[in-house]
């Protein structure tokens, strides 16, 4: 089974000066500004990196929550964050990092075998075999 989604990018004028508009195929995400300054000066607008952020971090949960349930076990609530780490490196910037974060409610679940679990689920998600930058993970049981 092949499934393909689609997002697009428009742009107009130079890097610094431009501006640019991404939009979602489901619409999540229509026109939506982005440009240099909500990517490097904290402008508003949105960035491709906390698109992948909330990307992977989407992608890590819902992972979890299928391992989980292959473990016979369910989430009574996962709240993941993703801190994507764009940096200056040799010809140019790079995705270096991904720091993922997650906070759990999952009756039944002991502290070794969530640990375990959610480890199988960063390694496994889609979204963490495509990146290239050092994941890692911090995974606290409430």
């Amino acid at each position: 089974m092949k499934i393909k989604r689609k997002g697009s990018a428009v742009w107009q004028g130079g890097i610094k000066d431009g501006k640019g508009a991404i939009s979602t195929e489901s619409g999540a995400l229509k026109d939506y500004p982005y440009g240099f300054a909500s990517r490097f000066e904290g402008q508003r607008g949105s960035n491709p990196e906390e698109l992948i952020a909330a990307t992977h971090a989407s992608c890590f949960t819902m992972a979890l929550s299928l391992i989980l349930g292959e473990a016979k076990l369910t989430a009574q609530q996962m709240n993941t964050t993703a801190e994507v780490t764009l940096e200056q490196v040799d010809g140019g910037y790079a995705i270096t990092a991904v720091h993922l974060t997650l906070k759990a409610k999952i009756p039944g679940a002991d502290r070794a075998t969530f640990e375990k679990l959610a480890a199988q689920a960063k390694a496994g998600c889609p979204v963490s075999k495509l990146l290239k930058a050092e994941i890692s993970l911090d995974a606290s049981l409430e």
